[in-house]
């Protein structure tokens, strides 16, 4: 470095080079290049050594700082990337360290290794849409979630495409369109009724082509987006809905490490948690759009009618005896006098996204008694709910069999 300086420094005296190209050359400004030169003239190349060798940086951490630090990256903080690790030790242990001095750390113990640089297929990025609430992006992530603590679940997430803010969130044991509905009441309550939804193609979103011929061309999930008005948007590729790709990959990464922090061993718990988790991730992640105004409409119904709203519909036909079946129970409608007005008649079936069921008839609610149940096949599995269903059977068959008792009968 100072035999790079004194060499530029000396073309310049002999006037080969202008002061302001040989600032250039050094990286530095012509007023630090000027005392260089004058430095040079009063005490030849010694007066080029930096000023700064050999002394302690002000802001540098002492060693047993250092070591306490390295203490806490093995153990309290394994795993975590630079980033995350220097916010928690200023936010729970009161060390204040940068990042790369972190990061330098952890690779200096063998916890941590650079992203290897791939050459990827470049996507053109889409400009975000300018209000809040225009577009959200909705998307099931399923992980090992709790590391071990609980099995393993997925995390449905909403994303708003303007601001990258995430709107609502819920661990649920598999993509269901039920558990997709109840996001989107969260999301109604908290927010209002969105503009559009941006989601991949599977089949809660969008009906294939052997099931549009049998049916009205929607599934379940795009009745409910149609009846509150919300556009449905499917992507053609994962990369396409890229907002909600990459923050399934951020809270991978650090919405594991909190739940880890905290102890956080079950579904239930971890729901709780959600709400003050979205708030501090949308503090720190979450953008300001470029048009203030809100593109969402307010719900101004009660909490009630939004559950009509996103109830499930299913019509049956009353037999003589005012019966009919739904999901393997059978039920008997409670009607005054003998009924026979009803005998024949379509009634419709509101099944709520808790579970409850009622019956009307024309603009009145039936009472119903269930009165018996029958067997009904199991559900078929796709991609998204199939390892689900296995690691339950795989649970089930580890259980320690248990021989029949001996029958009494001689």
């Amino acid at each position: 470095m100072e035999r790079e300086r004194a060499h530029v420094v000396r073309l310049s005296l002999e006037g080969r080079l202008s002061q302001r190209e040989g600032s250039e050359r050094l990286g530095v400004s012509v007023r630090q290049f000027k005392r260089l030169v004058r430095r040079f003239r009063d005490a030849g190349d010694g007066g080029l050594v930096s000023r700064q060798r050999g002394r302690r940086a002000p802001n540098a951490l002492d060693a047993a700082v250092l070591d306490r630090i390295a203490e806490l990256l093995k153990g309290k903080y394994q795993g975590f990337g630079p980033t995350l690790a220097a916010e928690k030790l200023l936010d729970l242990e009161g060390i204040t360290v940068s990042r790369e001095t972190v990061r330098r750390l952890q690779m200096a113990h063998g916890l941590w290794k650079p992203k290897a640089r791939r050459s990827r297929r470049v996507f053109q990025l889409r400009e975000r849409r300018p209000r809040f609430g225009e577009l959200i992006q909705i998307d099931g992530s399923p992980h090992d979630w709790f590391e071990g603590r609980a099995p393993r679940c997925t995390l449905i997430v909403f994303i708003d495409d303007a601001t990258g803010l995430l709107t609502s969130l819920r661990f649920v044991p598999a993509e269901t369109t039920r558990a997709y509905l109840e996001v989107l009441r969260a999301h109604v309550l908290a927010h209002g009724v969105p503009l559009a939804f941006y989601s991949d193609r599977h089949g809660i979103f969008r009906v294939n082509a052997k099931e549009a011929a049998r049916g009205d061309g929607k599934t379940e999930f795009g009745r409910v987006a149609e009846r509150l008005g919300i556009e449905a948007i499917h992507a053609l590729t994962p990369q396409a809905k890229g907002r909600v790709e990459r923050a399934n990959q951020t809270l991978q990464d650090r919405l594991v490490k909190e739940m880890r922090l905290r102890g956080i061993a079950s579904m239930e718990a971890g729901n709780t948690f959600l709400s003050g988790f979205m708030e501090t991730h949308n503090k720190r992640f979450a953008v300001s759009p470029r048009d203030p105004a809100s593109a969402h409409r307010p719900w101004t119904d009660t909490p009630e009618a939004l559950e009509v709203a996103l109830a499930r519909r299913e019509e049956r036909v009353l037999s003589k005896a005012l019966t009919f079946s739904s999901a393997g129970t059978k039920y008997c409608v409670k009607a005054p006098g003998a009924g026979t007005a009803l005998r024949g008649v379509k009634v419709m079936l509101l099944h709520f996204v808790n579970g409850g069921m009622t019956v009307h008839y024309k603009d009145q609610q039936l009472a119903v008694t269930a009165y018996g149940r029958y067997p009904i096949p199991d559900p078929a599995e796709d991609e998204k709910t199939v390892d689900v269903r296995l690691d339950a059977v795989i649970a089930a068959k580890r259980q320690p069999l248990v021989p029949a008792l001996a029958s009494g009968c001689g």
